[in-house]
């Protein structure tokens, strides 16, 4: 017997992160354009190479856009649970794109390491200036979703890499002017690298486990069958419990439980699962009762 927990979120699901996201790729891709006309008026090499920074933005949020465009279509026959985990698959995308642009970073740094070249640092400061404006932007926007939303989380996190990477380059470049110490501009770029790469791992932990099927980490399927048996003192035994998540704030479980006879089962399977949803927030459960001891109908 299965008893459900799912509300009809189709038409309101993430209406506030759609916002968010939107209102952030608006601002960026506006000063990705603007950086490329100031680039090609200008002839500056270092502001066409921020458009294409900013770029690299614009494809983060576009790729959470879509995930959200794509959770938010119904269920059906083929889809059972719709497609909700295509925001977990946005984060694995971005935590992934994040690492490829440490990659770059640590090239670029080792690059300058052994061939150190003259830094345009009126140039240097505008753009970080540019940069860093728009990203304090965009982290206010999205601040607060971050911390529910894998998808959100992995966007963020790209914004607050962009945005500490731009505060370092004002400093080192103001030190730089009046040092002459080159060096500094690799040494903080390896800093920054590994700041990202650090978030970056776990954006991919998290949403690994998600796709993985394992369990919330802040729930425990032997706390859960306590709980019920303490709550439920009809219950005997519990078999054959299994939590996964849909996404982070999504869980499912399904369980096999021993009752004693003569009790009404649908009331009971109807009070577990809304204490189920009060207690641990698991939003679908499916409870299957027996009267017998336990019924070998899971093979793993």
């Amino acid at each position: 017997m299965t008893s459900h927990k799912k509300p009809d979120r189709i038409f309101t699901y993430r209406k506030v992160e759609r916002k968010r996201l939107a209102f952030s790729l608006v601002i960026t891709a506006s000063v990705m354009v603007l950086e490329i006309i100031g680039g090609i008026v200008s002839n500056s090499i270092a502001l066409l190479s921020d458009a294409g920074h900013m770029f690299t933005h614009a494809f983060a949020i576009s790729i959470s856009l879509f995930a959200i465009y794509l959770a938010r279509k119904p269920s059906c026959r083929h889809r059972t649970f719709g497609l909700y985990r295509a925001e977990v698959l946005a984060a694995l995308i971005n935590g992934l794109f994040l690492l490829v642009m440490v990659g770059f970073i640590i090239y670029e740094a080792i690059v300058r390491l052994l061939n150190p070249a003259e830094i345009q640092i009126f140039y240097m400061i505008s753009i970080a200036i540019i940069g860093l404006a728009v990203n304090i932007i965009s982290i206010s926007i999205l601040h607060g979703s971050h911390k529910e939303d894998l998808n959100i989380k992995g966007v963020f996190f790209h914004m607050m890499g962009d945005a500490i990477s731009s505060i370092a380059i004002m400093i080192v470049s103001v030190i730089i002017f009046y040092t002459g110490w080159l060096f500094l501009d690799p040494l903080v770029s390896f800093l920054i690298a590994a700041l990202i790469t650090s978030w970056s791992i776990g954006i991919l932990r998290d949403s690994g486990r998600i796709l993985l099927e394992m369990a919330p980490k802040n729930l425990n399927i032997d706390v859960i069958e306590k709980e019920l048996k303490n709550e439920f003192h009809e219950i005997n035994e519990i078999y054959h419990t299994h939590l996964w998540t849909i996404t982070n704030e999504l869980l499912v479980l399904t369980t096999h439980i021993q009752i004693t006879d003569n009790m009404n089962e649908d009331k009971l399977i109807n009070n577990i699962s809304n204490f189920l949803h009060e207690k641990f927030n698991i939003i679908e459960s499916t409870i299957q009762i027996s009267h017998e001891k336990e019924i070998n109908s899971c093979k793993i």
